[in-house]
């Protein structure tokens, strides 16, 4: 099975599918169009499957990188095409390409309007993030990075709402001046390593304590506003409200856990003595996304702007149990880290479920306004049933797979530092709160309105993307083995990796004999 390029084809079949509707694709042949694209969708899924079946989860394999495929690319620069996936990476190209397939299903009626360009920029999308998981070279990775953000931007200046414009805009410069800084970084890297752009290099490279602060500090740039935290998390409301339903599934899905995941393969392993020093300064962040965005969403009126928040605070709990370093407490097995991982693919499902639920009632009623809604489980009856599972996922409930990144992260924090532990903890209350505090005023109680009371319940199309995100979140809750055999060796490894000093060795200056 290795003998396939399976990681060079998930990357560039989605991206073929996308040049060819965009070359051919007419609006007088939509149907076409959409049928092209959901076969180009679900081929790409479909050939990301063998690197879980194929994925060696074995303790020593599953920390290393597998699938392998390295050629030279710019020889004058020793430039290499070189992809790979471990324990942190496999399970985010699978939720890649598996949440390509809805968006594709999603926007199947929505979208009337340049429907080639509209699904040609969610495959070439797709492929593009499967290459930052992919990528095991620096260049390449920056590549795939920065070529994200071209879909996306188009995405949501195309097919956007009213203000599209000003939050294509403002997302498209925050994301890209935030990763200038991690340009710089990565050529430092290259010449500190005698010329190598291979990021398994870059992890062993010895480094003096000021470049490593230097270096964590490019990368936390590049990276915290990607993830986003605060304060640097304002492009996310603007562009989630603005974004029509695809992209919000997208962008909070995957390309949040963009950032997360540069933090774990790039900020964690090469400057592991600056991030335990910065450690205090990433939970001090992550604690005030968790609690002081948390009460900003409990205020919000608007649907959309109330999840975008949420996914704010509930990435707030991933860097929080990326920055305990829980492995060197006795008997913790980094449970804080690999629940920050937990909570990465949970957060794929539930957010991308909710932005769903809400795209569903957006199309009848064109209002997201939570005050326009009010009784419509006596109407959408099965409408009703399925956003209580993601609500409930959402605010953490057990059996579902938001409770267990967070719990883990609890657990991690609470032997990391009581208080601390305290703290995070009050997310599972604010999340109750404002998820449950929506869910009441727009689906219980009588019928709000007219427009309300002409609501239909989910067409067979709708209903068939939300059952699978409600059985993919309900899956993970019941029985996350599966996810924790994949990535705990890579946790291990990694935290292994940053409890020993790379600081480059002083050199002392012997005094030359006297005569």
């Amino acid at each position: 099975m290795n003998s396939l390029p399976l990681l060079s084809l998930s990357i560039w079949v989605p991206i073929a599918f996308g040049l060819v509707l965009l070359a051919f694709g007419k609006d007088k042949n939509a149907q076409i169009v959409r049928s092209v694209a959901l076969i180009g969708a679900l081929v790409s899924f479909a050939i990301t499957l063998p690197l879980y079946f194929g994925f060696d989860s074995n303790l020593a394999n599953a920390a290393s990188m597998q699938f392998v495929e390295k050629m030279l690319w710019i020889e004058r620069f020793n430039v290499h095409y070189v992809l790979g996936i471990d324990g942190l990476s496999l399970w985010f190209v699978l939720l890649t390409a598996f949440i390509t397939v809805i968006v594709v299903i999603a926007g199947w009626e929505v979208i009337t309007q340049r429907v080639a360009q509209y699904m040609a920029s969610f495959l070439i999308l797709s492929g593009l993030m499967i290459g930052v998981f992919s990528a095991t070279d620096g260049l390449l990775f920056y590549i795939f990075f920065e070529a994200t953000l071209i879909p996306m931007y188009i995405i949501i200046g195309v097919w956007g709402g009213a203000n599209r414009v000003y939050a294509a805009l403002k997302f498209f410069l925050y994301t890209l001046l935030g990763s200038l800084l991690m340009l710089l970084a990565l050529l430092y890297l290259y010449n500190k390593s005698n010329g190598a752009f291979d990021i398994l290099v870059w992890h062993q490279t010895p480094l003096s304590l000021n470049a490593q602060i230097l270096l964590f500090f490019a990368f936390f740039f590049a990276f915290a506003v990607k993830v986003p935290m605060w304060p640097v998390h304002t492009w996310l409301p603007d562009a989630h409200v603005e974004a029509p339903t695809g992209g919000s599934v997208v962008l909070a899905a995957i390309m949040l856990k963009l950032g997360a995941y540069g933090f774990l393969r790039f900020s964690l392993p090469i400057a592991p003595d600056a991030s335990h020093m910065m450690s205090t300064f990433m939970i001090t962040l992550s604690l005030v996304a968790v609690i002081y965005i948390g009460l900003v969403a409990l205020v919000q009126e608007d649907m959309k702007k109330l999840v975008a928040y949420s996914s704010i605070a509930h990435m707030g709990f991933v860097t929080l149990g990326f920055f305990m370093f829980d492995k060197m407490l006795p008997l913790n097995q980094g449970v804080a880290m690999q629940g920050a991982i937990m909570q990465m693919i949970s957060h794929g499902f539930v957010s991308g479920a909710m932005f769903l639920c809400i795209g569903v009632l957006y199309d009848r009623m064109h209002s997201r306004k939570i005050s326009d809604y009010g009784g419509v489980i006596n109407v959408m009856p099965k409408f009703a049933a399925l956003l209580m599972l993601f609500t409930m996922a959402n605010a953490g409930l057990p059996a579902t797979s938001g409770f267990i990144g967070e719990f883990l992260v609890i657990l991690g924090a609470v032997k990391f530092n009581l208080w601390i532990g305290l703290l995070a903890a009050t997310a599972l209350i604010l999340g109750a709160a404002y998820s449950l505090w929506m869910y009441k005023r727009v689906v219980f109680g009588k019928i709000a309105n007219d427009q309300v009371a002409r609501l239909k319940d989910l067409n067979s199309r709708e209903f068939l993307i939300l059952l699978l995100m409600a059985l993919a979140v309900l899956a993970m809750g019941l029985y996350p083995k599966p996810f924790t055999d994949v990535t705990q060796p890579a946790v291990d490894a990694l935290l292994k990796h940053t409890s020993a000093s790379k600081i480059l060795p002083e050199v002392k200056l012997v005094p030359a004999a006297s005569k």
